[in-house]
């Protein structure tokens, strides 16, 4: 939200905000722009006659007294989504949809248009190397590039965001069952994806990964509609440490590294050679990426040691990124953490999914917060059951972090690598400091 405020004042519009807490980086992000609020909280006496548009966040609540003020002086509310539309209507829409892999598939996309020079709009979920902010709107822009979330766009617009967007461009990176709050069977889930590509525009293009037999379905379905493009991941190979891509008889190093990075790899340039941007110059331009924060975001590193930090939180993610990590560097061994912080994470319905997605790591660390289960309203689980879900013959489970930092600093780390997996902080851990302090 605070990215989309930068964005329409550096367009010329008047921004206002609200909020109950503020928090970093937004809140000096927001002073350096002079749009932090005066005060914080809810004020309804700010809602006047004279505001064009009010964009709701999705965590606002129903009973906001400034929505409610809104809404009862007809004033024409948005969710974020719908906003981002009604701003690129009339451009070029690319969207980058999937269950894993989004970020860092529209990371791609921006950082070859960027160094290519072509001008765009975007919105991406992650801070990115050589973008001030998440958010961009310019008049002049043809191009609009967007990573597409299936979660649902506002408190009273229970539509999944992507489907506001009706791109010309369209990627879906693969489908595995996350949101159980929002979609409770997978039928439910799977059905978003379905709906999504029909809001193609004729004529369009959807690029897919060929390896998920839903998204072959889907695409099925489309192809006489639409233009339906499939990828595998990129051929390539590991020299101590670095991926190299093969790729019509050339060589690219690279900084990204993992199959599914590969797939992403993959993707993304096939939706370039859609804007026009040949494959050479687009893995040339690869070849400076560095990733998108969070997404195996090196913090740390020695000659035999790297530590990172990564999103990854649902089964598959969960997977792939300890897999990616463990068949870079085999002759290390590979501590890998990780946080149950997500409403589905902490279900105990949907804790079996996770079985045998650490398996890659030679010792596994999974950490929850029975608070946070009581916040979010869940019934309780228990070590054991979060350990028989897992199902790693050298997992440990911890509910105290402390614990936890206390056993990682006991490790010497020497030809060891650490793998952090969260989408939230370990209650309150630095994680960038820790790994300072351990390395």
């Amino acid at each position: 939200m605070h990215n989309l405020a930068i964005a329409l004042h550096k367009k010329g519009y008047k921004v206002t905000g609200s909020d109950d807490e503020i928090f970093e980086p937004s809140k000096s992000r927001l002073q350096k722009h002079g749009l932090l609020p005066e005060k914080q909280g809810w004020h309804p006496e700010n809602i006047t006659p004279d505001i064009d548009a009010v964009i709701l966040g999705m965590h606002a609540r129903k009973d906001n007294p400034e929505l409610k003020k809104a809404l009862d002086m007809g004033l024409k509310v948005y969710s974020y989504p719908e906003y981002l539309y009604q701003q690129t209507k009339n451009k070029k829409r690319v969207v980058i949809g999937g269950s894993h892999g989004k970020t860092t598939i529209t990371s791609m996309v921006m950082h070859v248009l960027k160094t290519t020079g072509v001008k765009f709009d975007y919105m991406v979920g992650a801070q990115l190397d050589g973008f001030d902010t998440m958010v961009n709107l310019e008049e002049e822009n043809e191009i609009a590039v967007f990573e597409g979330d299936e979660y649902l766009s506002s408190p009273i617009d229970l539509t999944p965001k992507f489907l506001w967007y009706k791109p010309h461009i369209a990627l879906l990176s693969g489908i595995a069952w996350d949101h159980i709050n929002v979609f409770p069977t997978w039928e439910n889930y799977l059905e978003q994806f379905d709906t999504f590509a029909r809001t193609i525009q004729d004529n369009g293009t959807l690029v897919f990964y060929e390896g998920d037999p839903e998204l072959v379905k889907i695409a099925e379905k489309q192809r006489t509609r639409i233009k339906t493009v499939p990828y595998p991941a990129m051929n390539y190979s590991i020299n101590d440490g670095k991926t190299i891509v093969h790729f019509e008889g050339q060589d690219y190093p690279l900084n990204i590294f993992g199959d599914h990075n590969l797939q992403n790899l993959n993707g993304a340039r096939l939706v370039c050679k859609e804007l026009g941007i040949d494959s050479g110059k687009f893995l040339n331009a690869m070849k400076t990426f560095k990733g998108a924060a969070k997404r195996l975001q090196l913090l740390e590193s020695t000659d035999s040691c790297n530590m990172y930090l990564d999103f990854a939180h649902s089964p598959s993610k969960l997977k792939a990124t300890t897999e990616a990590v463990k068949s870079q560097f085999p002759e290390r061994e590979l501590i890998a953490c990780m946080e149950l912080h997500t409403f589905s994470s902490l279900n105990k319905k949907f804790l079996s999914h996770y079985k045998g997605t650490m398996q890659a790591a030679d010792r596994a660390f999974v950490f929850f917060n029975p608070e946070v289960l009581e916040h979010k309203k869940l019934p309780p689980i228990s070590k054991k059951e979060v350990a028989d879900s897992f199902d790693h013959s050298n997992l440990t489970v911890f509910t105290d972090s402390t614990k936890l930092i206390d056993e990682l600093k006991k490790i010497n780390w020497k030809n060891k690598n650490l793998l952090i997996m969260t989408s939230g902080n370990f209650s309150g851990v630095d994680i960038k400091k820790l790994a300072k302090e351990l390395i």
